[in-house]
């Protein structure tokens, strides 16, 4: 067991499978660490993948060659696209999973890939060499030596939870916290501080009245997540519910509220404004009369529900009590109540855009460590850290980064590096100024080739892509070069509300029509339906759909690579070690201590630092033409 290893992961959550994953794919032999081997990838909050912006994420790590996707789609309950009332910028992949299968599927995946061995133990120490991480010492007396070490420890570290006035160490409910880390991290000149997470109760389906709920479907189709054909899920698709709460439900929360760690200043780290616990909402938003809740299945057969949307860290009573006055669920038997969680995180400044520390070498911090939230954003972190930490260890100079205009995950990571976190990070599709770049629809169009040339995306991945991309180009073509007559078309184009022809015209011309859907068109051409035949069934809606928005929205995507490529010509200048920023009267003193502080490497990155003026980037160019 004292074999020496290139990558430790510490942490088997989305991060820390993602990362260790990747680096073992990659070539390096890798060792995952984690203190329960039966919660690889553990859904700790609701059973669900994706979501605004955060469909986008997965997408790219399936892109990438990771595995979230994969999993995800095998273990769906329940699919749905959102936002496909607005443009294709915004659609965004959601999925009800069983959080069961889930982990099973992680478990699988894990326990067949090469280069990867698992340990069952807890991490107490990093062991470090004239600030360089070169091993981890775990709770039963184990040292493991590394070339590099990833930290993916959620809400583990220093862990706390509350139920009312009742504290209890931990990192999830029934699972132990981790401790040491953190002191010997603030030890050795790491800033850190505490966030705070909460989750609902869980409910016994058995006891809830559906007839008073409103049902929500999934949708029927070929969405999912994994561009890799054969992920899609078997399992039994389930509905959710919907209800609200009352005022008479807001009555009941609000007298629990002297005896709430959120108000008696218990609890003092910050949580997610975007996802607030629902006594939090009672607070923020005293005008709302009700409140809209989510019953989510938790996997195919189970009668667990989970209640989205009434997160909480009541005293127990107060909530099954206010439980039982929402509609539908006057009778509910629970199986557990709410809690708030408060962890320890690190002030993600402190890292470089490879996600490895700046104050200690071959260490990298990947997923909640960081100060985000989320499956999603901890699974994209991870995949980077696996990436480079592998790069590190193989001695590769050119550390794998994305730019803001080339994913999400670059949105994400250089966020978080360049202005920090003072509240739980969420991606939000206005987050990212390219986001009509950086759809769910090509995520793979985007970062595939990339990834094979890094040796991450398999072979079968790049065929896929290439195959994809020819054949949008093929329709593309055909309907450039098909003409339509007025009388093949008239009544559609009336029954959709835009003008006749009066003469023949391309069908490219039809397929720009705001009203008129490509789907709408391969109904009533005939011509049109054959050409499309040569297209696999699995992938056809997928590429048609790729096809159509490449039409629809080409003036819009190619403005806004322009508008890209004007930023990158400054974005890319370094800068780092380039100024003494202390020096430098010039510029504003917050963007001094501010540039002094994160010592950024580009230009780009300098620009995007809060409190940094446009005013102050002209004079660091102006100092660099000199």
């Amino acid at each position: 067991m004292m074999e020496k290893y290139d990558v430790i992961v510490v942490g088997g959550g989305h991060a820390g499978c993602e990362a260790a994953t990747a680096a073992a794919n990659l070539g390096s032999k890798t060792l995952l660490i984690t203190m329960d081997m039966t919660k690889y990838g553990q859904m700790s909050c609701n059973p669900a993948m994706g979501g605004i912006a955060k469909g986008q994420i997965v997408r790219e790590i399936d892109a990438l060659g990771g595995f979230s996707g994969i999993i995800a789609d095998k273990t769906t309950i329940q699919f749905r696209m959102l936002n496909k009332s607005k443009g294709p910028a915004m659609w965004s992949p959601r999925a009800q999973n069983d959080r069961f299968r889930f982990v099973e599927e992680w478990r699988n995946i894990l326990e067949n890939t090469s280069n990867l061995d698992l340990w069952q133990d807890a991490v107490v120490q990093l062991i470090i060499e004239k600030d360089k991480v070169t091993g981890v010492k775990t709770k039963i007396g184990i040292s493991f030596s590394s070339k590099t070490v990833i930290l993916t420890n959620g809400t583990f570290l220093n862990g706390l939870m509350h139920i009312g006035q009742e504290k209890l160490k931990g990192g999830r409910i029934g699972e132990a916290a981790s401790y040491n880390i953190s002191e010997q991290l603030l030890e050795a000149g790491f800033k850190t501080g505490r966030m705070k997470t909460g989750t609902p109760v869980r409910i016994d389906g058995r006891t809830i009245n559906f007839e008073k709920l409103t049902e929500q479907k999934g949708e029927e189709g070929h969405y999912k997540f994994s561009y890799l054909t054969g992920t899609k899920s078997t399992l039994k698709q389930r509905s959710c519910w919907i209800t609200h709460t009352s005022m008479d439900v807001h009555d009941e929360l609000s007298k629990g509220f002297e005896d709430s760690p959120m108000f008696d200043g218990t609890i003092q780290s910050t949580g997610p404004r975007y996802c607030p616990s629902i006594e939090s909402k009672l607070v923020t938003f005293a005008e709302k009369e009700k409140h809209q809740l989510f019953l989510e299945p938790e996997g195919e057969n189970t009668i667990e529900y989970y209640l989205n949307g009434f997160s909480s860290s009541l005293p127990w009573q107060v909530q099954l009590t206010a439980l039982h006055k929402i509609e539908g669920l006057e009778n509910a038997k629970i199986f557990r109540p709410g809690y708030a969680i408060e962890y320890d995180y690190f002030d993600p400044t402190q890292l470089n855009h490879t996600l490895e520390t700046k104050i200690l070498k071959n260490l990298y911090f990947a997923g909640q460590i960081n100060g985000t939230t989320g499956y999603e954003e901890a699974g994209a972190q991870g995949i980077m850290a696996g990436i480079n930490a592998h790069l590190n260890c193989a001695g590769n100079n050119e550390p794998f980064i994305l730019k803001r205009n080339e994913a999400y995950i670059g949105v994400l990571i250089d966020d978080l590096v360049t202005k920090g976190v003072d509240e739980p990070y969420r991606m939000f599709t206005s987050r990212a100024e390219f986001r009509i770049l950086l759809r769910q629809d090509n995520a793979d169009i985007r970062l595939t080739e990339k990834a094979y040339k890094l040796g991450l995306a398999t072979l079968d991945r790049l065929n896929l892509l290439q195959q994809k991309t020819a054949l949008i180009k093929q329709i593309i073509d055909f309907t450039k070069d098909f003409s339509v007559k007025p009388r093949f078309v008239n009544q559609l184009l009336t029954q959709k509300g835009t003008s006749e022809l009066k003469q023949g015209v391309k069908l490219f011309d039809l397929v720009l029509r705001p009203q008129i859907s490509i789907f709408d068109l391969i109904e009533v051409i005939t011509p049109f339906q054959r050409f499309l035949e040569c297209i696999p069934e699995e992938r056809k809606i997928e590429i048609i759909e790729g096809a159509e928005i490449s039409i629809k929205y080409e003036g819009y995507i190619n403005r806004e690579k322009l508008f890209a490529e004007k930023l990158n010509k400054f974005e890319d200048i370094n800068i780092e070690n380039k100024f003494n920023y202390s020096e430098l009267k010039s510029i504003s003193t917050e963007a001094r201590q501010k540039l002094e502080k994160i010592n950024p490497k580009t230009i780009g990155q300098a620009k995007r630092i809060s409190g940094v003026s446009p005013a102050d980037i002209n004079v660091l160019l102006v100092l660099l033409g000199r």
